[in-house]
């Protein structure tokens, strides 16, 4: 294999799979490569499903190896929620600060040792006449009762990670990127690659 395609039209994703690939002489390309747009109706019950589906759908329309994600937010105290509703959470227009809002005031009556959560990144990898791989990575922390800092997007500004003693929007992208459900998922990706291979 000396190709693969990320399922994304993000090339902030793009380039941390790109220095994922770089000492095994893979190019990574991504949905922005394509000359036609893809669409996928994200319909599955949980990240993988979704994920799957994804790197599925795409990769048998281009013949190609694919790699896809799926990601989100899962809070104890809602039961999972808001799990793969995450990016549209308070409604089909994406926005960040709504989001936060309703989680925050869903919440409002949680005590501290019960705000846990994680974020979570299913990782499928998608080449032809091969099953479907799949990989979950997770970054564990607290829904914080305000916002803090202003680094990040998405829940970032509430994940506070006990660890560090800071929200994931008051620590750097590099730090961020070494702590994340992301690298996470792409630690575990590395080390089934081979056998996977």
């Amino acid at each position: 294999m000396n190709e693969i395609f990320i399922a994304t039209m993000n090339k902030g994703k793009v380039a941390e799979f790109e220095a994922f690939f770089i000492d095994q002489g893979i190019t990574v390309k991504s949905l922005l490569d394509l000359e036609e747009e893809i669409e996928i109706i994200e319909d599955g019950k949980t990240f993988e499903e979704n994920a799957i589906k994804k790197a599925e759908e795409i990769g048998k329309r281009i013949n190609k190896p694919v790699i896809a994600d799926d990601s989100g937010l899962e809070v104890d105290a809602l039961g999972g929620k808001p799990g793969i509703y995450s990016a549209r959470y308070a409604g089909t227009e994406k926005s960040d600060q709504a989001n936060i809002y309703k989680l925050l005031n869903e919440m409002s009556s949680v005590p501290t040792d019960k705000r846990t959560a994680r974020f979570v990144c299913a990782l499928a990898v998608y080449i032809p006449g091969s099953k479907t791989k799949v990989v979950r990575g997770i970054c564990e922390g607290i829904i914080t009762e305000v916002e803090k800092g202003n680094k990040g997007f998405g829940y970032d500004p509430i994940f506070y990670l006990p660890e560090l003693g800071k929200t994931m929007s008051q620590i750097d992208r590099s730090e961020k990127n070494k702590r994340s459900h992301r690298y996470d998922a792409l630690k575990k990706l590395k080390n089934n690659w081979n056998e996977w291979m």
